[in-house]
């Protein structure tokens, strides 16, 4: 399995997981599903986040994690993935009000965006219930509790 991950650090939110920490996470979301990967986990801040969300999506807020899947030219085939950008504050907030760790938090968003970067969504019913099942089976085998259940 060759994956390039690339973390940056655009935050100065406190207890940010480590590349190692992310890494892993990032390769439990693609074990079985891709075999060679490269692709961007960007951390960022609050102003960062909102930007983007905005630009992108149209939405006014900053959300806890955005996926760019890479699109190649046709004929090109390329191990790229695309770029996820986690929104540090966002993720430490939503972590608290859901009563989870900031770690499994931080997790659960990475496999989810790394899922949305291999094309899954959750658009309707059935397909999110794909992909939540994915994602509780990816986090339960990293040692972290289902990230559906709240306290």
């Amino acid at each position: 399995m060759t994956i390039d991950i690339d973390v940056q650090y655009a935050s100065q939110a406190p207890g940010l997981p480590d590349e190692e920490r992310i890494g892993g996470w990032v390769r439990a979301a693609l074990a079985g599903r891709r075999d060679e990967a490269e692709l961007v986990v960007r951390l960022v801040d609050q102003e960062e986040g909102l930007a983007l969300n905005r630009d992108y999506r149209g939405r006014d807020y900053a959300t806890n994690v955005l996926s760019f899947p890479f699109e190649a030219p046709p004929g090109l085939e390329l191990p790229i993935l695309g770029d996820l950008v986690v929104c540090a504050p966002v993720v430490v907030r939503e972590a608290g009000e859901q009563g989870k760790s900031a770690d499994a938090h931080f997790a659960h968003m990475i496999v989810h965006g790394t899922l949305h970067l291999l094309g899954y969504d959750h658009e309707d019913d059935a397909d999110a219930e794909i992909m939540e099942s994915l994602e509780w089976d990816i986090l339960s085998g990293l040692g972290f509790p289902d990230p559906y259940l709240t306290a």
